[in-house]
């Protein structure tokens, strides 16, 4: 059963391909790198399957639905989530915080029991909070809970990022360089963490990244990405011994 699906995706910048007939599939569990050089269109792919960018040309398809076109919103709703390669966390709320912002559309109060404080709003809230504190427990985060997310070690910030993206109960989890910054021993972590969730949320991941050694630890299958067009798409270990990618990544 496919999960995602592209069909000749495609987005121009005034008149400049970023990504041009870009076809993905993607079946569901499956660990899925999309790797290139910088500047390959890798993040604008996220973009456009995520909603921040309309495309120009092509389709997507979550689940057999539809989704080119619709916002970030209604994509996250419907079941995508993602990172950023740059962490965006809420920086001055505690780390429990963060991720019952991730839960939030789990909650069944209204507005107008928040502003009025009802008891509803403060049940719903200590729910949130059980719910929140359950998942911190699973990427080992339960201690740090109610310290701000600032003040976390990089490496836990990255945790912190997947597990407010796991909150919303996706279909499809999107990383953008998840080991970006970190150290070996962080990035040995986060290779056992993305196996875990995969293994145990029965989740479909989609990672960007440049750690190669990183992509071939964790991933079965690739698509390679250069200027926007695909250079090589299949097994792993196939994709690394293409001569066009060799060229792409060192030059000829």
């Amino acid at each position: 059963m496919n999960i995602l699906e592209t069909k000749d995706l495609g987005i121009k910048f005034g008149g400049l391909d970023a990504v041009k007939d870009f076809n993905l599939t993607i079946k569901k569990g499956e660990l899925y790198g999309l790797i290139g050089p910088n500047g390959a269109g890798k993040t604008t792919v996220f973009n456009l399957l995520t909603g921040v960018y309309k495309p120009t040309s092509g389709e997507i398809f979550l689940d057999g639905n539809p989704i080119g076109g619709k916002t970030s919103i209604d994509i996250n709703k419907m079941g995508i989530a993602r990172t950023f390669q740059n962490i965006r966390l809420f920086s001055d709320m505690t780390v429990v915080e963060n991720v019952m912002v991730g839960l939030h559309n789990k909650a069944k109060g209204s507005i107008f029991e928040s502003i009025f404080r009802l008891p509803i709003h403060f049940k719903t809230e200590k729910l949130l909070r059980e719910k929140a504190k359950e998942l911190l427990k699973v990427f080992d985060l339960d201690g740090e809970r109610n310290i701000l997310a600032k003040n976390l070690p990089y490496g836990k910030q990255r945790k912190l990022e997947i597990a407010r993206a796991m909150a919303t109960s996706p279909k499809l989890l999107l990383l953008d360089e998840p080991a970006a910054g970190m150290n070996p021993h962080e990035t040995e972590e986060l290779m056992t963490t993305i196996k875990f969730v995969r293994g145990n949320f029965d989740m479909t991941i989609l990672l960007i990244e440049h750690d190669i050694k990183f992509v071939t630890g964790i991933c079965e299958n690739a698509t390679v990405l250069n200027f926007g067009t695909t250079l090589a798409q299949g097994k792993i270990e196939e994709v690394l011994k293409n001569e066009d990618v060799i060229t792409a990544y060192l030059g000829a």
